[in-house]
């Protein structure tokens, strides 16, 4: 099975067929999508100026989408350093009882839904490195009452997502789901509550 490194280099490759690139890129997903898979797909394919069912994209497109996923990766793999380098410190400290941020990050470990959107059609504009940036940078400070990305007041919890856990806070404008350690207790009842208006 190929490795991310491996599948961004056939995109990059002149000589490889475009439905080869294409499809390279897609598989490139499997490995990092902080959206989700489709979520994160659509985001690139409508930054980059092509259409998701698009079979015979611009090259010089299909790069500038990969571009924008390679940066977002080094963001995060540059984060998950730095996270693996705190955990060694805290249980040599003797600290081995987790965080929550802790337990956010083991459903994350590679960047698949770090910010994920359970619609597909629905997710930040901005580049993924600032959207992962931004969301580092609230997993780094004291929980707040917005969404850590768009800055949206607006959260509603939802149920049944495809993705573990499969409920919680997400944000009314750009649609992702904001990681529980990011919120703070007041922010979470208020999107339970909102949940139940919204169903009622």
């Amino acid at each position: 099975m190929a490795g991310f490194r491996s599948l961004a280099r056939q995109v990059r490759d002149p000589r490889c067929d475009l439905a080869l690139r294409r499809y390279s890129l897609r598989k490139c997903l499997e490995r990092f999508a902080p959206y989700g898979h489709r979520a994160t797909w659509d985001h690139l394919c409508s930054r980059a100026g092509f259409g998701p069912e698009d079979r015979s994209p611009d090259p010089v497109r299909l790069v500038a989408a990969l571009d924008e996923l390679e940066e977002a990766r080094a963001v995060w793999l540059a984060y998950e350093v730095e996270f693996a380098e705190r955990r060694k410190k805290e249980k040599h400290d003797g600290l081995r009882r987790p965080g929550s941020v802790d337990d956010w990050h083991r459903l994350t470990w590679g960047g698949f839904g770090v910010a994920w959107c359970d619609d597909p059609a629905v997710h930040p504009r901005e580049p993924l490195a600032e959207v992962l940036r931004r969301l580092i940078a609230a997993l780094e400070r004291e929980p707040g009452s917005a969404c850590p990305v768009c800055g949206g007041e607006q959260l509603y919890w939802r149920y049944d997502l495809d993705h573990e856990p499969s409920s919680g806070p997400v944000c009314a404008d750009c649609g992702i789901l904001v990681p529980r350690p990011v919120l703070t207790r007041e922010a979470l009842a208020y999107a339970r509550r909102t949940r139940l208006l919204v169903s009622a």
